[in-house]
């Protein structure tokens, strides 16, 4: 039977975090004993810490990531490098705020075999213009920088294989902040096989909305200085 890790990063969404929680832990079903759902929450001030650790006490398969990592981005790479030390035959990642759909999750999981990298495509998406417009910007640097076409670099629904994160995880920093977007493009420019299925997004209904304007525009910017080290490094033709 095939392992999968569910990874999560979390921060303050103690208004999510147990209904999301109790939403994906039965996709573990029918999958190998060793799968886990994992959630890394560090930094969290809302209680989101306390509330997974009476979830554990309850959902034996449920983990919660020791990592001093606050950020989403270095989140994501720990969980992505707690799963390939663990073993894991396949990393599903999503978010705790409540806007995927644990339903959507059987199509990706029927075609593992096919594909080394599912990536939602979030074709209509209910979370605001301003991350649409990112998102389309984002689309468009990685089409310029690296000549790869993706129509949804940093959807947080991704069915991937282990043995391929692993692959590319090491050329990214331990506290890189994109590395969704850098790995679809490492998936997509290489030879890994990659498939972008519809899914739908969700408005999120609870607790506190991260956009940020400024923030987003300074991590712009160091995505450019660090899209150029990338070309240079690993997209040379």
């Amino acid at each position: 039977m095939d392992t999968l890790y569910i990874v999560m990063p979390a921060y303050n969404e103690a208004e999510n975090m147990e209904t999301v929680v109790r939403q994906w832990y039965p996709v573990l079903s029918g999958k190998s004993p060793d799968s886990r759902l994992v959630v890394a929450d560090a930094g969290s001030t809302d209680g989101t810490h306390e509330l997974l650790l009476r979830l554990k006490t309850e959902l034996a398969q449920l983990e919660i990531l020791d990592t001093e990592e606050k950020g989403h981005g270095p989140k994501l790479m720990a969980l992505y490098g707690y799963a390939v030390r663990q073993g894991a035959g396949y990393i599903f990642q999503t978010d705790s705020d409540g806007q995927t759909f644990p339903e959507e999750f059987g199509a990706f999981w029927e075609r593992r075999e096919q594909y080394d990298g599912q990536f939602g495509w979030r074709k209509e998406r209910g979370d605001g213009a301003v991350r649409d417009f990112v998102e389309r910007v984002v689309c468009l640097l990685l089409r310029l920088y690296f000549g790869v076409r993706i129509p949804d670099a940093n959807a947080p629904f991704r069915l991937m294989k282990t043995e391929a994160v692993g692959k590319y995880l090491g050329r990214l920093p331990e506290t890189y902040e994109l590395p969704n977007i850098m790995l679809t493009a490492f998936f997509v420019k290489g030879t890994e096989r990659t498939a972008f299925p519809e899914i739908r997004f969700a408005p999120r209904t609870k607790g506190r909305n991260s956009v940020n304007i400024p923030r987003i525009c300074r991590i712009g910017l160091r995505a450019l200085r660090d899209f150029r080290a990338f070309r240079a490094a690993y997209f040379r033709s």
